[in-house]
């Protein structure tokens, strides 16, 4: 059995209080390995993003444990689940959340300046990630001069940066054409198969199909789990991964 990466155990997310009170995760039970992606679906409005965000220790579950490599969270002080985010997570947004003053090369450096890296160590890694994406020529580029899918890329870059071993990415495909969206996939699916362990939030099966399990979710509860079968991902054009 490969390392385990990340637990949930018996997490619960609740908004408001009384006849207000939102349910947006009810004991949701989740185990993620090295070089596993799990992809997570479900209707919106059904938790997705709400694990996602619980998962990273982005938010504090209301109840239940998040256990990223060993640590919990709820016991862990919060400069120690940051260094946690800079030095494991890594994040992809459908969004991309680049800043849009910085070149891709920075962008990408970002978390490693933040946790005190060398300039040099700092810009080698940086490139090796871009690299890794083929965005070579556009390092020196910003935001604004690059395609959505370029955009993306570097996105994933810097989610993979460093010595990262857990990637989140949150429909991280959603506002790509579908011939882009492969080559981020096949990124993703890339790095996962080098170590890390990942958990990829979507609401398209195709996009499903580069997973090595698929979880259901309906109104914030796993409803249902599976694995994938090669043929079917034959069928819907994962065959490459």
């Amino acid at each position: 059995m490969t390392a385990e990466l990340l637990r949930l155990d018996g997490v619960s997310q609740h908004y408001g209080t009384g006849a207000t009170s939102v349910t947006a995760l009810a004991g949701v039970d989740l185990t993620v390995h090295a070089g596993e992606l799990v992809a997570v679906m479900g209707a919106s409005g059904s938790g997705k993003s709400t694990l996602l965000a619980a998962a990273g220790g982005l938010t504090t579950p209301t109840s239940g444990e998040v256990i990223v490599e060993g640590i919990y969270l709820s016991e862990a002080k919060p400069a120690d689940v940051a260094r946690l985010r800079r030095r494991t997570l890594g994040f992809v947004f459908q969004d991309f959340n680049l800043i849009p003053t910085l070149t891709a090369r920075e962008n990408v450096s970002l978390p490693l300046e933040l946790d005190g890296w060398k300039a040099r160590k700092v810009r080698t890694a940086a490139n090796d990630a871009l690299a890794s994406v083929e965005l070579t020529d556009r390092a020196d580029h910003f935001p604004d001069d690059l395609s959505g899918g370029q955009q993306q890329r570097v996105a994933i870059a810097r989610a993979v940066v460093g010595p990262r071993s857990l990637i989140l990415a949150d429909e991280p495909t959603g506002a790509l054409d579908s011939e882009t969206g492969d080559v981020v996939l096949r990124m993703l699916r890339g790095r996962v198969d080098s170590g890390a362990g990942g958990i990829l939030v979507t609401h398209d099966a195709r996009h499903a199909a580069w997973a090595d399990r698929i979880v259901f979710l309906r109104d914030g509860r796993v409803v249902d789990e599976s694995t994938v079968d090669p043929i079917e991902s034959l069928l819907t054009g994962a065959d490459d991964r």
